[in-house]
């Protein structure tokens, strides 16, 4: 499985639900998940693992190209940590 359609064909062969109800669901449980992120929330998923939030602070960088300094905005990004039971799994 590599995208939502594989994942929607497959959850809706398994539980005979129609594709278009499987495939709200799928849309439905992501945008839940990016408005606890938004937030700054975390998002535990049991036996797969946690998304969270990671804030990086601002810094002063170099231009490969010239050397100059620059600066560097702080962002936010979210991290995954999988959980112990799929790491065992893998």
């Amino acid at each position: 499985m590599a995208g939502k359609a594989d994942i929607v064909d497959r959850v809706a062969e398994l539980t005979g639900y129609p594709k278009t109800q499987v495939a709200m669901s799928y849309d439905l449980l992501f945008e839940l998940m990016c408005e606890a992120l938004i937030v700054d929330d975390k998002v535990t998923v049991p036996n797969f693992g946690t998304f969270q939030v990671s804030q990086r602070p601002a810094r002063i960088g170099r231009n490969p190209a010239t050397g100059e300094p620059i600066n560097i905005a702080a962002s936010k990004s979210v991290r995954f940590k999988v959980s112990k039971n799929l790491k065992e799994r893998l």
